[in-house]
């Protein structure tokens, strides 16, 4: 895949996860906004182009066995994936993370204040990504999985509880917009997760632990935005009513 200044962020993600290492150290967000190419990207951050094509062909050119490709993931298989890797993820940690940010709240909000607006945000964040999950569970993927089995068998597209299937999804990343928003603020608040001097184990655990949780939403969101709803749209599109 050889790179250039028209080529389009999330399909760059896409082809090669490697990729989001370059983007993620220029801050350049290819999840929610992948749909970018690398000279608006590069104008926006003010980046230069010629440096961050090179960097991205020498990293997308490594070659490493182990990476896992999404994209050939049959659509019904890449919904599991998502569902029980990030979907668990995101419900096990939320009961983790949360009695953390209060602990610290509490024993360093006087000094740091900015941990009240990092607590709000990230209950905002654990209310709202709870149910979009339980939309994605309960409404779309069972309707991609529907889709798929469809197209196997050689039958007609089936009938969307949810109404219009694209439209739900144009919802759905709506909803990934809103937690990129949510956690770019958090990481700026925390000055990208470092702790400060005075932190205490706890403080700095639940730093790490929020990192980890955006971490794990990028390729969340990117599995998602880059490979899953668009192949499901164009699979739900050229399949007869």
């Amino acid at each position: 895949m050889e790179i250039n200044n028209q080529s389009i962020i999330g399909k760059i993600v896409a082809e090669n996860y490697k990729a989001a290492s370059v983007f993620k150290k220029y801050k350049i967000d290819f999840c929610c906004n992948g749909n970018r190419t690398i000279a608006d990207a590069s104008k926006k951050n003010q980046i230069d182009e010629e440096t961050l094509i090179n960097e991205l062909n020498d990293v997308t050119s490594e070659k490493n066995q182990g990476d896992i490709d999404f994209k050939s993931f049959p659509l019904d298989l890449l919904s599991d994936y998502i569902e029980k890797t990030h979907h668990r993820y995101i419900d096990s940690k939320i009961p983790e993370i949360t009695p953390y940010l209060e602990k610290i709240v509490n024993v360093h909000g006087n000094m740091h204040p900015e941990l009240y607006e990092v607590e709000r945000l990230f209950k905002e964040s654990a209310g709202d990504l709870s149910a979009h999950l339980r939309k994605e569970e309960l409404m779309l993927f069972p309707y991609i999985r529907q889709v798929v089995k469809a197209q196997i068998s050689g039958g007609k597209k089936p009938v969307a509880k949810m109404g219009n299937a694209a439209e739900y999804i144009a919802l759905m990343e709506d909803d990934h917009n809103v937690e990129g928003e949510r956690f770019r603020t958090i990481s700026e608040l925390t000055d990208n997760y470092n702790p400060p001097a005075d932190a205490c184990n706890t403080y700095r655990v639940t730093l790490s632990l929020l990192q980890e949780f955006e971490e794990d939403l990028h390729r969340h969101i990117h599995l998602e935005n880059n490979i899953l709803f668009p192949k499901s749209i164009a699979l739900i599109e050229n399949m007869e009513d």
